[in-house]
């Protein structure tokens, strides 16, 4: 048997387990089937993309006592519940899924963002000292400083003294940044553009953890640091974003300092919402010039 007859037959079959896993759908259970992908064409040589079901929607109990109520409630959080048993174990489609989802939370962590990408966002690049993704795995202290040549490269590019100082960085998820900084951060400059509050440079740190901030901020003399910064994926998203302000932030500051805006994904938070309501943050944190648990929501 050739590659190719063999690549039909897996299609085939996991184009009719995404079916067959699929129990007769109670009325509240209706959209949830309309809403998966449709099985893949075999001709067309494409799977179904599994990572397009909305989980909230997928409730795969074979005659279950009241279905309807708990498929009701499932559908206000994306949890990995009502999936269903083959005896005492998962379900292929689940199975699936999880794989897909932890495949993808692998992705996130490990791939660097795209430079043409960070180009396109009106960013310059520096980077912190660590020299690749695994020393950043593996040497938290060192993401959390800024590289002599990025620190320099910031003086050069950033105008000292901004009210407010923003930047970008991949953390624990490259894919947070190219799914979200297109919405996220347009919407964070307008929203500082209507208060009339000054912000410096924008730029994007490579391999940065959330303590860069502390450098940024002594280096420009910034009076609130906002970092955009990728999450650490899970499997519900590898896609999630964070983001991290302070008021007059300093190296070696306590956490508490801190105040963050968490789960800026299209699942979550909606990146330009989330962009407006970080302004507001920001507007407050200068009022009261005050930040993280000093700071009186």
């Amino acid at each position: 048997m050739d590659e190719i007859a063999l690549t039909r037959i897996i299609e085939q079959v996991v184009a009719e387990l995404t079916q067959q896993e699929q129990p007769p759908a109670e009325p509240a259970m209706q959209k949830a089937a309309a809403a998966a992908p449709a099985p893949a064409n075999v001709e067309d040589g494409c799977l179904p993309d599994i990572t397009e079901i909305d989980i909230r929607e997928q409730y795969l109990v074979e005659q279950p006592e009241n279905g309807e109520a708990y498929a009701d409630l499932k559908r206000n959080a994306p949890c990995r519940l009502g999936i269903g048993k083959a005896g005492a174990r998962y379900k292929t489609l689940p199975q699936l899924e999880f794989r897909a989802a932890h495949s993808a939370a692998q992705d996130a962590v490990f791939s660097d963002v795209d430079e043409a990408f960070v180009a396109s966002q009106n960013l310059f690049l520096v980077q912190s000292q660590c020299d690749s993704k695994d020393t950043y795995l593996t040497r938290p202290d060192l993401g959390r400083r800024l590289s002599k040549a990025g620190a320099e490269t910031i003086r050069e590019k950033c105008r000292a003294r901004p009210t407010v100082q923003i930047y970008v960085s991949d953390g624990l998820s490259s894919a947070a940044v190219s799914a979200n900084i297109p919405d996220l951060l347009p919407a964070l400059m307008q929203g500082l553009q209507n208060y009339k509050i000054d912000v410096g440079t924008p730029f994007f740190v490579r391999y940065g953890r959330v303590g860069v901030m502390d450098e940024v901020s002594e280096l420009l003399g910034a009076e609130v640091t906002c970092v955009l910064i990728g999450e650490r994926p899970g499997l519900i998203t590898s896609e999630s974003m964070s983001a991290y302000i302070a008021y007059k932030a300093t190296v070696g500051m306590p956490e508490a300092r801190r105040t963050v805006l968490s789960n800026i994904h299209r699942s979550g938070t909606n990146p330009a919402e989330a962009g407006a309501h970080i302004a507001d943050i920001i507007k407050l944190m200068l009022e009261k010039k005050a930040s993280g648990t000093d700071l009186k929501l």
